[in-house]
């Protein structure tokens, strides 16, 4: 187990199986997104939840803050904070989950994590209009940044299902299988000129090469199959973009889709992720989730286009990607 950390009175720990009735007893009544008992043993049982990955803050026999951070079945070390919670009893919120979370990603580095995870929090559609959503984003939000976890980008999440109907393909393209050598050529195409603020940040910080290697290298290890991976081409053969339909341990989701900078504008993304939801719903989907920046809206268009509904809005906090390698804030 990890040293605990104290800030005043309290101990930042990682918990043991001693903690579990304690560590799920925590209920969260704000309007954001977080993991309920049922759902943290369902995935405890399958690795995706761990005691060493579930952190707690504890005044004497008390737990007043709990961070859980989430992984894949197979994983060596987490990559997201699904839920962070601190008691509304406690005098600075914000301060202390700095503290919980920092504690937490000390801890994963000294056990070899190369990637520091990053927070995902999850509100409803609509949250600026909703002062409780408001002050619930607040406290968590000067966490994360004092946290180091500086770089913020909010997502749309959208759903697909049946009643939405197949979107209609423009019959413009064709679509193909490929090599991983050849989607890694269209990654790193795609990537130029890209208005998703994740391969933005990663196209400064590591060049197009090093991008392109991270996202096959992602998608490979996502559980949706690589057989559904398609490279989309214009009637004369030349590539056009891709189609990455993929999955979650949850759902099918669209995973990754993206036209070359030469033929963007054209509406050649309508065909590409009609495409995808084609290949989802022959695969048995009946649902398909998929998301998006807010800053996108040419991607958000045409989402709502092939019938994909906003569900919720999403705030990730990472580290930025410069900073990967250097020493996790001292709390």
């Amino acid at each position: 187990m990890s040293t605990p950390l104290l800030f005043r009175s309290m101990e930042f720990r990682s918990t043991t199986d001693a903690d579990l009735d304690r560590v799920t007893a925590v209920t969260v009544d704000e309007p954001v997104g977080w993991i309920a008992a049922d759902r943290y043993l369902d995935e405890l049982k399958e690795g995706m939840y761990r005691p060493e990955w579930t952190w707690i803050a504890e005044d004497g026999d008390r737990v007043v803050a709990r961070a859980l951070w989430w992984g894949q079945a197979t994983a060596e070390h987490p990559v997201a904070l699904d839920c962070l919670y601190v008691d509304p009893s406690v005098d600075d919120r914000a301060a202390v989950a700095a503290d919980l979370i920092t504690a937490g990603l000390r801890a994963f580095a000294g056990q070899g994590a190369t990637k520091p995870p990053l927070y995902n929090l999850t509100l409803p559609t609509g949250w600026r209009q909703d002062p409780a959503a408001v002050a619930a984003l607040a406290w968590r939000h000067e966490a994360a940044r004092a946290a180091g976890l500086t770089d913020e980008v909010e997502r749309l999440r959208l759903e697909w299902t049946p009643d939405a109907g197949l979107p209609v393909a423009g019959g413009r393209l064709t679509f193909t299988e490929g090599s991983d050598e050849e989607f890694l050529d269209v990654f790193r195409r795609i990537a130029v000129g890209s208005l998703d603020g994740e391969t933005r940040r990663n196209l400064d910080a590591m060049g197009a090469e090093a991008t392109a290697r991270e996202e096959v290298d992602f998608y490979l290890g996502c559980p949706g199959e690589r057989s559904w991976w398609r490279l989309a081409r214009t009637p004369d053969g030349r590539v056009a973009g891709l189609a990455l339909p993929s999955a979650t341990p949850y759902n099918r989701n669209v995973g990754y889709l993206g036209v070359v900078p030469e033929l963007r504008g054209q509406g050649y993304v309508d065909d590409v992720l009609a495409e995808i939801t084609r290949i989802q719903v022959e695969a048995g989907a009946e649902l398909i989730t998929a998301t998006t920046d807010t800053d996108n809206a040419p991607m958000a268009a045409a989402f709502a286009r092939a019938g994909y509904r906003v569900t919720q809005t999403r705030m990730i906090y990472s580290v930025p990607e410069t900073s990967r390698t250097a020493s996790v804030p001292a709390s």
